[in-house]
């Protein structure tokens, strides 16, 4: 049983907007997403992007292939055998496009994942710029992402935020961006300037 096939059934599990029981016959990837959801406090859903982009890296690597990147709706899942820039779009000034981090290759295999209250089609409770977590397990970093942003609704919010994420089995670090601020918390790769910006085409989850 894959997971479309799953809510069809159990639509409750696509409506969800915090942890729900599931079936005993739920597909992996849903039980995974439902772990996900009891450790963030979020819907199972929350997670889904950040699954996709896991199990899809995870099944190229079975397959022999010696490296993948894959990003989902804006969540990376990464195994890199050399070093990989990933740009941030914080669609908060005067921050907005010009920061990136670095992936080194004995830091993956590693999950980026982002979630915002004002960009993208994804439901949040919150109104943050940008909320961004970083973590080995996608499912983790995706439902956490999602919980951050819920929490912020002004600069005032950031370090609540960041202090109650990194509460969080397994989240690595973590970044917030709201209204021109940005806090910071926990281990991060390293963070560089990205001098040329970011072309609008490559944004994911940008919505004009």
């Amino acid at each position: 049983m894959e997971l479309e096939d799953y809510i069809q059934m159990h639509p409750e599990f696509e409506s969800a907007l915090s942890p729900i029981k599931i079936a005993e016959n739920a597909p992996l990837i849903a039980r995974k997403m439902a772990e996900a959801s009891n450790c963030t406090g979020v819907g199972p859903m929350a997670s889904v992007a950040g699954a996709i982009a896991q199990m899809s890296a995870e099944a190229a690597i079975n397959e022999g292939t010696e490296e993948a990147i894959v990003e989902n709706g804006g969540d990376i899942f990464i195994f890199a055998k050399e070093p990989v820039e990933i740009g941030i779009y914080s669609n908060s000034t005067p921050l907005k496009d010009n920061l990136a981090l670095r992936i080194m290759p004995d830091e993956t295999p590693i999950s980026i994942c982002a979630s915002s209250g004002k960009m993208g089609r994804s439901f949040s409770k919150g109104k943050c710029d940008l909320a961004l977590v970083v973590a080995q397990n996608a499912f983790i970093a995706d439902a956490a992402a999602t919980f951050a942003a819920n929490l912020v609704k002004t600069a005032e919010d950031i370090n609540h935020a960041l202090s109650e994420t990194l509460k969080i089995r397994d989240v690595s670090g973590i970044m917030i961006f709201q209204d021109g601020m940005v806090g910071m918390a926990g281990r991060l790769p390293s963070l560089i300037k990205n001098e040329k910006g970011l072309k609008t085409e490559l944004i994911t989850g940008l919505i004009s």
